[in-house]
């Protein structure tokens, strides 16, 4: 099977706090690292009441600290958000304290809502235009010979990887023109998944970063030793899209049974669309879940998220989906 990654989103659970987050996405990578997940992935979200990785450069490394193999890095960071110099300077410092595991995915969503990103003192005038310019900039800044007379220190020279995230057709396109690899978030938006993939193969040029093109998408998966167990499990991810999307974002809550039945038709439809790219059941369903999309898109790397509620269920269910890649169950 090809290799399998981890999204994690350091989810705050209800009944805990970001000290228990940041204390369970550590232990999860400690365990990826065992399972040979091929990297963790941290994603920037502000103002969410669920998710605590809003300082994304620093619970990598926090994370970093604490493994020692697998690759580290942002899935991704919301780089509208900063200043290009400022990140190469963070991900330089981290590339310097964790010498080739680092990775810098970028996106040009907000990562919040409006008042959020004004809070962020983010240019709201600003549009997706810039975006492109503003990843050429991160490039120079860790190119061994940057044009601009700034320079990031740490980072000139030290060529982190860059990927850039999408889930429409223009990160695909900037992703193939740029010669970088690409991520769809196809775990949450999987409308347009297979025309952003066939575009980005289509159209990607060369670069010294890259010389064929690289595709990872977003896959949830909810394992666990029965069917029955891993749909119960998924409940607390649908009552989490559920309260985003109308709204109501909160922390993740328990595990609801018959929280699917008790939806009206338009969440329900929206649930199933919105979760299409995702496995849950015991260790057989998942497998034939993940050979059957890694068939249908030509994928060359998944990345797992599995926002599950009980710490030691989430471990589980990593635990099983390796399993399942390795071909042990």
């Amino acid at each position: 099977m090809i290799p399998l990654s981890v999204l994690d989103l350091a989810p705050i659970a209800e009944g805990s706090d970001a000290s228990d987050s940041f204390r369970n996405s550590l232990e999860l990578a400690q365990h990826a690292e065992r399972w040979n997940f091929q990297r963790f992935w941290l994603a920037e979200h502000h103002g969410m009441p669920g998710i605590a990785s809003a300082a994304t450069a620093v619970l990598i490394g926090h994370v970093a600290a604490g493994t020692s193999r697998i690759r580290v890095g942002a899935g991704g960071i919301m780089l509208p958000n900063h200043s290009p110099l400022v990140i190469a300077e963070q991900f330089g410092t981290l590339a310097s304290l964790f010498p080739g595991r680092i990775d810098l995915g970028l996106g040009r969503a907000p990562g919040s809502d409006q008042l959020t990103a004004r809070a962020l003192r983010r240019n709201l005038g600003s549009d997706a235009d810039e975006f492109p310019q503003d990843v050429v900039e991160l490039q120079d800044y860790f190119s061994d010979q940057p044009r601009q007379q700034v320079r990031a220190v740490p980072g000139t020279g030290l060529k982190v990887p860059l990927w850039i995230l999408g889930s429409s057709l223009f990160g695909a396109q900037l992703a193939a023109a740029l010669g970088l690899p690409y991520a769809f978030a196809s775990h949450f938006a999987p409308q347009q998944m297979m025309q952003a993939v066939a575009l980005y193969r289509a159209t990607f040029k060369p670069s010294a970063q890259l010389d064929k093109p690289y595709v990872m998408l977003g896959f949830n998966v909810f394992a666990a030793d029965t069917d029955e167990q891993a749909r119960l499990l998924a409940t607390s991810m649908q009552q989490a899209f559920v309260s985003l999307r109308t709204g109501r974002p909160g922390k993740l809550q328990p595990p609801k049974p018959g929280y699917l039945e008790s939806l009206g038709p338009q969440e329900a439809a929206m649930l199933d669309q919105m979760l299409s790219c995702s496995a849950i059941g015991s260790p057989a369903t998942v497998k034939d879940s993940l050979d059957a999309f890694i068939a249908r898109t030509g994928a060359d790397e998944l990345m797992i998220t599995s926002q599950i509620f009980d710490h030691q269920a989430r471990l589980h269910s990593y635990e099983i989906t390796a399993a399942v890649r390795d071909g042990t169950v």
